[in-house]
C-alpha cells in the first residue's frame, strides 16, 4: 500500500535484464554506444518524426531544465501552470540553466491553463520593452500535477497561442506514457502535431531506474542542446546504462503498458474512494494520480497498518494525494479502501 510516488516503484524485470547485457563486454561512451543508435531510431520511429534529435540525460529536472535553456533566452518568461513542476518542484532549476529567465504562472482550474488565462499572460508580458522581461516559450505539463490530462486538441489551443507570438512551445512528459493511454493519443499526435516543439520524455516515474528522452522536433537546436548538456554535467560516460533502460522500456510496448496498469490502478483506487462516505476526490482522476479526502479514523487505520503516502496543504481537510505505478496491485489498493472504510 506504497501510494506516496510513482518514483518509489521498483524496477520491472525486462528493463534489469537489459541492463544486465548492456554490461557484458565494452561499448563507446558518451551515447556513441550502437544501444542509443537502436533508441535513437525508435523513437523517431514512434514519433513519426525522422529528423528529430534525441537525448539521454538521468533526471526529469535535468530534462525539462535543459529542454527550456534551449527554448527560453536570459531575459525571456517560461509560461507555466502556476501548479507546474518546473516551478514547485526544481529549486530553481529551469531559472539556473536559462541563466535568469523569469516563469510567469498561469491559472487554470485541475492543473490545466486555460486558452483564455494564458492568452491574458502573453498579452501582459514584453509590453515595457527593455524594463521587463520578454515573452520566451510555452511549457505544458502533461500528465499535470493535478493528476489531469490534456488532449491533443488541448495541447494545440494552447500552442496556437503561443505560436502566433513566435515562441517554442516545450512539453513536461515526465508521465507522458500515461497521457498517451489515457487519451489514446498517439505520441505524434501529443506533441508535433499539436504544437509542441521540445519533449521531455519521461521514464523514471514509469519504472525505469533513472532516464529521461529529450526529443527535439527541430534538429537546429540539437547541437546546443549537447553543449548545454555537457556544460552541465548531465553527459553521462558509462551512457550504454541510460541506453539500455530506454531501449527496453521502448521494446514490445512496454511503456504503454506499465502506464496503463498504473492508470487502471488509479482508475480503481478512485472510484474506490468516491463511493466511501465522507470522502471525495478533489480533481477529476485520468491518470496514476489523484488527490482526495477522507476521514481522519481512516487515516489512521491506513497508516497503522503501513499505508504510505502524502497529506495534502491545499482545503478540504484531510486531503491526501496517492500515486499508483506500474507495479500497484489490486489487492493493495482493495486493502486500503478496506482500511479507510473502516
Amino acid at each position: 500500500m506504497f501510494f506516496a510516488s510513482d518514483n518509489t516503484s521498483g524496477v520491472p524485470p525486462e528493463v534489469l535484464a537489459a541492463l544486465t547485457r548492456a554490461n557484458e563486454g565494452y561499448m563507446p561512451s558518451y551515447g556513441g554506444d550502437p544501444v542509443m543508435t537502436r533508441v535513437r531510431d525508435r523513437i523517431r520511429e514512434l514519433f513519426e518524426a525522422p529528423e528529430a534529435a534525441v537525448f539521454l540525460v538521468a533526471t526529469g529536472t535535468a530534462a525539462n531544465a535543459l529542454a527550456l535553456a534551449i527554448a527560453c533566452p536570459p531575459w525571456g518568461a517560461v509560461f507555466c501552470h502556476r501548479t507546474a513542476h518546473v516551478t514547485e518542484d526544481e529549486c530553481g532549476a529551469p531559472e539556473f540553466f536559462t541563466h535568469g529567465a523569469k516563469l510567469v504562472l498561469v491559472e487554470g482550474d485541475h492543473g490545466r491553463m486555460a486558452p483564455e488565462t494564458l492568452s491574458a499572460s502573453l498579452s501582459r508580458t514584453g509590453v515595457s520593452g527593455v524594463h521587463g522581461v520578454q515573452r520566451g516559450c510555452l511549457t505544458i505539463t502533461n500528465v499535470t500535477e493535478a493528476g489531469t490530462v490534456y488532449t491533443p486538441a488541448e495541447v494545440a489551443a494552447l500552442t496556437a497561442l503561443a505560436r502566433a507570438r513566435g515562441l517554442p512551445c516545450h512539453m513536461d512528459g515526465a508521465r507522458f506514457a500515461n497521457a498517451l493511454v489515457a487519451t489514446g493519443a498517439t505520441p505524434a499526435e501529443m506533441t508535433w502535431k499539436a504544437g509542441i516543439d521540445i519533449l521531455s520524455f519521461g521514464g523514471t516515474k514509469n519504472g525505469l531506474m533513472g532516464v529521461e528522452a529529450v526529443v527535439i522536433f527541430d534538429p537546429a537546436k540539437a547541437w546546443e542542446f549537447e553543449l548545454r548538456r555537457k556544460r552541465g554535467g548531465h553527459l553521462f560516460s558509462k551512457h550504454r546504462f541510460l541506453s539500455a533502460q530506454m531501449e527496453a522500456y521502448l521494446a514490445d510496448d512496454l511503456w504503454l503498458r506499465l502506464a496503463a496498469r498504473a492508470n487502471h490502478m488509479g482508475a480503481r483506487l478512485a472510484t474506490g474512494l468516491a463511493a466511501l462516505p465522507g470522502a471525495g476526490l478533489i480533481h477529476p482522476v485520468e491518470a496514476n494520480m489523484l488527490f482526495a479526502w477522507f476521514p481522519a479514523a481512516g487515516h489512521a487505520r491506513a497508516r497503522a497498518a503501513g499505508a504510505t503516502y502524502y497529506d495534502w496543504s491545499a482545503p478540504p481537510e484531510g486531503a491526501v494525494r496517492l500515486v499508483c505505478s506500474w507495479s500497484t496491485t489490486e489487492a493493495d489498493v482493495d486493502g486500503f479502501l478496506a482500511l479507510v472504510a473502516g
